[in-house]
């Protein structure tokens, strides 16, 4: 059972680290390359913001985004803003998200999101709290996959091995961090590959943020995932 109210607490909770490390930075700051290639840091934190609004379009039953060049648009326009506009906008946006996602509700409902997606409504809130801590690493300030709970670590690898799962492209794989195992690839009786890691190292791969050079692979060739 999915709890959003704790998941809630869990993107308050990951907000506020976030805006405390954006805070250290200067203008000059905001305007270099974050870890994601052709976006600067600028870019990650006015998408940051947009996301926050287009899942309250979920939440309330419009759609995410009007369409991917406006998505591409927001970005682009709110990027170059200074550090104290990038703030103010960040925390005006996740005030929005959590006074949406504090309204009663029926969370069982379904919902939609980009690119014909759906979801259960009590999956939003923790689909943003993935957005806040992966792109909270994509900064390059200092907060790597080692640094979010544990919780998240786990559910996140959970998240993506199920997501990947049952792809003709993806073989079948075992994945283990030595105390806990995850199965993800098309259908098999039985795995192809293993990957073994650090549970971060894991995480890096299955999102498309490390490379997986530090993961043991028995079996076969480090699988290549499909993007995000």
């Amino acid at each position: 059972m999915i709890d959003h109210a704790h998941d809630l607490e869990s993107v308050r909770d990951a907000t506020e680290r976030l805006l405390s490390a954006v805070a250290e930075l200067d203008n000059a700051s905001v305007t270099q390359s974050s870890r994601l290639p052709g976006w600067s840091r600028g870019h990650v934190l006015a998408h940051l913001a947009r996301n926050a609004d287009a899942l309250v379009n979920v939440l309330e039953g419009r759609p995410m985004y009007v369409d991917a060049a406006v998505r591409d648009a927001d970005i682009e326009r709110d990027a170059p803003r200074p550090l104290d506009a990038q703030l103010a906008d960040l925390r005006d946006s996740a005030a929005r998200f959590q006074e949406t996602g504090s309204a009663p509700a029926d969370w069982s409902r379904t919902v939609e999101l980009r690119n014909g997606v759906t979801d259960s409504a009590a999956r939003v809130p923790f689909r943003r709290w993935a957005e806040v801590e992966l792109h909270h690493v994509d900064l390059g300030i200092g907060y790597e996959l080692e640094d979010p709970p544990e919780e998240f670590v786990v559910r996140e690898i959970d998240f993506l091995t199920e997501r990947f799962a049952g792809h003709p492209g993806v073989p079948p794989a075992h994945l283990t961090d030595g105390t806990r195992a995850w199965r993800t690839g098309r259908e098999a009786d039985s795995p192809e590959v293993t990957v073994t890691g650090s549970r971060a190292d894991l995480l890096g791969w299955l999102a498309g943020r490390r490379d997986g050079s530090s993961l043991t692979v028995d079996g076969g060739p480090l699988p290549v995932l499909p993007p995000l």
